[in-house]
């Protein structure tokens, strides 16, 4: 006993329908790989790899921001020697991505404008700031940000305070899971 066949293309009075099945297709198509240049946090040459693709970023920066991103990046290490520097979200606007610190989970990112260095703490909203270092994205939620402008100074003592805060937030995060 046979089936009847079916007729399996359907009629279309559009291309609607097609798009919809293109679109539903690539939507479970898997995701390509990043191209982000961060490197893994196993071994300490993956480490010194990923500090050296930091290094040459800033000095690629040049100017007042290279040596801005240099003295904050000099307070985070400071601040938590055991602190993993990676470079992520790489690029064709931004090949040379961003500088991200990490303990236990994001602690700060490092952003430069043409205006600004930009500092983000991915949970800045939970850390206590009492000098009032938080300048910027204050509205939500989650993160705040530190910009610094050309000849501002950040009170170390503070920044690092931040930094360690932040660091003691993911640990406590992550004791919890």
């Amino acid at each position: 006993m046979t089936e009847p066949k079916t007729n399996r293309k359907s009629k279309r009075t559009s291309g609607a329908g097609k798009l919809r099945k293109s679109t539903a297709a690539r939507s479970r198509a898997p995701k390509p790989k990043s191209n982000s240049k961060s490197l893994p946090k196993a071994g300490a040459s993956e480490t010194s790899a990923a500090s050296r693709l930091v290094d040459q970023q800033i000095r690629d920066l040049g100017g007042w921001r290279s040596q801005t991103l240099a003295r904050m990046r000099e307070l985070i290490l400071e601040a938590d020697p055991e602190m993993a520097e990676e470079r992520k979200w790489a690029k064709a606007t931004n090949p040379s991505g961003v500088p991200v610190w990490s303990h236990h989970g994001i602690v700060c990112t490092g952003e430069t404008y043409a205006k600004s260095v930009k500092l983000t703490f991915a949970r800045g909203a939970s850390i206590p700031d009492q000098k009032r270092l938080f300048n910027s994205s204050l509205e939500g939620n989650a993160r705040r940000a530190i910009d610094i402008r050309e000849g501002e100074q950040v009170d170390a003592d503070a920044f690092k305070a931040l930094v360690k805060a932040a660091v003691a937030l993911n640990v406590a995060s992550k004791k919890k899971e």
